[in-house]
């Protein structure tokens, strides 16, 4: 039974040790895409004719892409080692070249300047027998020490004698290290390099090849539509390689950030961060809205859909489903066209950027999906609230209840794309995939009066953008001015305050003074005492007879 590994805790598989007794059975094909540099070319070829993987199962595909002059095979090489020719430029689409010809298990992207150690492969593979649904990363160092020959890279035992002193690869043994080896991540995928990362076949299929429209960011990119087909990462230590120099991160890391952040922005809606304008719309939405017209009354199905483009999130797009191409308007008595309110939704809704009319919902990258009925209405901040409590608790399926009949429950559903993706390579035959998205997921219910979904009659008018801007600027004002009036009490305060301790010093002088007061009244009292005395004593004493 193939094992189900929830998130991306992967923990859970066992593999062999490297050098243990095992049966590898799968094929991996290794796809070189390569320009120039023949001189590394031939290090890679030499460090992967002698991989501990059996030599039957590996074969390597180098992909020359529009060298000049044309690159060769070398003497060392694998067995299996085929060069294919791929003259439209960019490495995108010489690795999609090389992923057409391969017929491997296993695709294990190679760059022509990594020299991989002998166990590289095995520690790849050993992972790929336990689950149809993975993708491994190698650990790389960065070398710039002199080229050794190919002869001496194939009798190495260790290749640190020729390139160490190396760099690591330092920000993604960073996330690794803080993310408890990928187990804890949302963004697991970010570890996905194209210099030396193994994929399933199958999941490879389900994600599409490489998108040759990314000039940058193309490794980053499939790394994330690896993820929302089901995939699950892992970066192992013993999986070791040597990078010839430095990567062009390491050269330039601010023009390569500028270039790839504006190339995945759009693609992968998991960085939030780099989408910062408030309303632009993106290739890839962070959240699909699916709504069914067919059978729908245009006013049910106009509320829901005008209520989803009116909350807090914007960063969606609504798939609208319906026989669309089966709409002939009918032009003589159109009030009793049996289509009509089909016919009113496409002309209110085909030029509306964010809504797509399609005949079903097809597959999606989008990170999540809300299945909505027609005819229900969620709140201005219902769907932001929705998304935020998936993503916070990693859930695969949060249920939304509507309303709750005598024999049925009407329920919106927001559907995490990759855990149903993963599930559905699972789930056995007659089980419910919701059980298998609860396990690898998780899942939970809320109620909808909760989240604010009501009937859409009973949703209140849609604020304008411009009285939002206006309630914004006035809200502001307020502030500002509720500001200066808590500074001004402070001030207020502050000079009561300092009055109190005015008052305080000039109570302790007064006390000083009366004391110093009391303390001469006590005298003078003394002193007239002592003289009331002398005078007495100094007065003759008479006796009076009786």
């Amino acid at each position: 039974m193939t094992p189900r590994i929830r998130r991306n805790d992967y923990t859970v598989l066992n593999p062999p040790a490297l050098g243990a007794s095992w049966t590898p059975r799968l094929r991996v094909s290794v796809i070189v895409p390569a320009y120039g540099s023949q001189d590394k070319l031939d290090l890679t070829l030499a460090g992967l004719a002698v991989q501990t993987y059996p030599s039957d199962l590996l074969d390597v595909i180098v992909v020359d892409n529009g060298s000049v002059p044309p690159l060769r095979l070398p003497e060392i090489r694998p067995h299996r080692t085929r060069l294919i020719v791929c003259p439209v430029p960019g490495r995108a689409n010489a690795r999609n070249a090389g992923l057409a010809a391969a017929t491997g298990d296993v695709i294990h992207w190679m760059d022509s300047d990594i020299v991989p150690e002998r166990e590289e492969v095995e520690a790849h593979m050993r992972w790929h027998h336990l689950a149809p649904y993975l993708s491994v990363t190698s650990y790389l160092r960065f070398t710039t020490a002199p080229l050794p020959a190919a002869s001496d890279v194939a009798g190495a035992d260790d290749l640190a004698k020729f390139f160490e002193p190396a760099e690591p690869h330092t920000w993604i043994e960073e996330l690794v290290e803080r993310s408890q080896g990928l187990t804890r991540t949302s963004r697991p995928f970010s570890i996905h390099i194209g210099g030396a990362a193994s994929v399933s076949a199958k999941l490879l299929e389900r994600a599409g090849p490489m998108d040759p429209e990314m000039i940058l960011g193309q490794d980053t990119e499939m790394g994330y539509r690896l993820a929302q087909a089901g995939g699950v990462f892992i970066p192992d230590p013993q999986a070791r390689a040597y990078h010839l120099g430095p990567s062009m991160r390491m050269r330039d890391s601010e023009s390569i950030n500028r270039v790839s952040h504006a190339l995945v922005t759009g693609r992968i809606p998991a960085y939030r961060w780099l989408r910062t304008h408030p309303r632009r719309q993106w290739k890839v939405p962070a959240l699909e809205v699916v709504v069914d017209a067919d059978g729908g009354r245009y006013d049910d199905v106009r509320g829901t859909v005008d209520a989803v483009l009116a909350g807090t999130l914007t960063d969606l797009e609504v798939l609208l489903t319906g026989p669309w191409d089966a709409i002939s308007p009918e032009q003589r008595t159109p009030l009793t066209d049996p289509r009509l309110d089909l016919s009113l939704l496409r002309a209110h809704y085909a030029h509306e950027g964010r809504v797509r009319l399609v005949p079903e919902a097809p597959d999606t990258v989008a990170p999540f999906r809300l299945r909505l009925p027609a005819g229900w209405a969620p709140g201005e901040d219902s769907l932001s609230r929705l998304l935020a409590l998936a993503r916070n608790e990693t859930l695969g399926l949060v249920s939304v209840l509507l309303d709750e009949g005598s024999e049925d429950v009407v329920v919106a559903r927001l559907e995490r794309t990759e855990a149903f993706a993963r599930a559905d390579m699972l789930v056995a035959e007659g089980e419910d995939v919701d059980d298998a998205v609860d396990e690898i997921f998780g899942t939970f219910w809320v109620d909808g009066e909760t989240y604010e979904f009501v009937r859409w009659p009973d949703a209140g008018p849609f604020m304008s953008v411009r009285d939002a801007y206006k309630a914004r600027i006035e809200a502001q004002a307020e502030v500002e001015r509720l500001t200066k009036e808590v500074e001004r009490l402070r001030g207020q305060v502050d000079r009561w305050r300092g009055e109190a301790a005015r008052w305080r010093k000039s109570a302790v002088e007064f006390r000083r003074e009366i004391g110093g007061l009391r303390r001469q009244v006590s005298a003078l009292r003394r002193e007239q005492g002592l003289k009331g005395l002398a005078r007495g004593l100094a007065r003759p004493f008479t006796f009076k007879r009786s």
